[in-house]
């Protein structure tokens, strides 16, 4: 359940972070609604999710790394944003990363 709640925390992370680079700096209302409902659902699912007692590290870790790794897929796929290279080894260094921090916490 943990993870399901996880996984629906970084999906509505990633919608608001779109969303704020659709609100032209927040002066666009719709899509700052969107941001501010996409923010909050995400942090309230968060808090849930540690709540069922997942690791904060590794909660943290899985959710802040692939949101951003997605944010980065979907500005170079959607947003006309450029993923170079060194772009690409980060989000896999990233991706590294998270799977290091759930291994070393695996029971």
């Amino acid at each position: 359940m943990a993870w399901l709640l996880l996984a629906l925390a970084i999906a509505s992370e990633v919608i608001a972070t779109s969303a704020l680079k659709l609100s032209n700096g927040l002066s666009h209302l719709g899509w700052s609604i969107v941001v501010a409902a996409g923010y909050l659902t995400s942090f309230a699912l968060l808090a849930r999710v540690l709540k069922l007692q997942l690791d904060m590290g590794t909660a943290y870790a899985v959710w802040s790394g692939a949101g951003t790794a997605a944010i980065a897929l979907i500005g170079a796929a959607f947003m006309g944003e450029t993923l170079t290279a060194l772009k690409i080894g980060g989000i896999l260094l990233i991706i590294a990363g998270v799977v290091l921090l759930n291994l070393a916490g695996a029971h």
